[in-house]
């Protein structure tokens, strides 16, 4: 195991492992489930642990349903600019909406839970799809010394992206495990977004480069 890859000033941000996003959910992303044995030995890597989770109200305006005429994965234009519209998904006290059975949801130090706000998407574990509504991730992790982050998760492409992105931005240093990652590949969005977090300097990681 390479023991510095979770040293000092390290956190771990475990992003939407929910039912939803793997097989047989609402949005499911495939492969999300055969990610959550790795996840879980990252989880009893870290010392620092953080899961993001989805959690909608009902009719949030980022699904389909709540858009007369319009289907799931065509995009709209919002207040903030596009929004690619999504089947219901991660509903408040649902069971799409829990974390993954499997999961090991007890070392998390913090639960961010985010899109609760009806008219606001929110794919980062730092801000909302708005870029302004901030979680309250960044300052939290501030405070407990953390100036380098870990992700894995669901998916690659949108929430994983987002929040390796936004990290990077806020002057984290980042890193991504890709092989405890599954995509949606949405029109070539992993390609896309793979890219991105390239060029923002993102470390594109593996299990076996950890050494678990």
């Amino acid at each position: 195991m390479n023991e510095t890859f979770f040293g000092p000033g390290a956190a771990l941000i475990v992003i939407d492992v929910q039912n939803d996003f793997c097989p047989g959910g609402a949005l499911a992303v495939p492969g999300g489930d055969a990610i959550v044995p790795a996840v879980n030995r990252l989880i009893g890597m870290a010392g620092l642990v953080v899961l993001t989770q989805d959690w909608h109200p009902r009719r949030h305006g980022s699904f389909a349903s709540s858009h007369r005429g319009r289907h799931p994965f065509e995009t709209v234009e919002v207040a903030y600019g596009p929004q690619t519209l999504w089947p219901d998904h991660c509903v408040q006290g649902t069971s799409g909406a829990a974390f993954h059975g499997d999961l090991h949801v007890d070392p998390a130090a913090l639960i961010v839970r985010k899109g609760m706000r009806a008219g606001v998407d929110s794919y980062s574990a730092f801000f909302e799809n708005d870029r302004v509504s901030t979680t309250g991730l960044d300052a939290w992790l501030r405070a407990r010394g953390v100036d380098r982050v870990v992700l894995c998760g669901l998916a690659w492409d949108f929430c994983v992206a987002y929040s390796a992105l936004d990290a990077a931005r806020l002057g984290f240093a980042v890193a991504v495990v890709e092989d405890a990652c599954a995509a949606i590949d949405l029109d070539g969005s992993r390609v896309a977004q793979t890219a991105a977090m390239r060029a923002a300097g993102v470390s594109l990681s593996s299990m076996a480069a950890i050494g678990t």
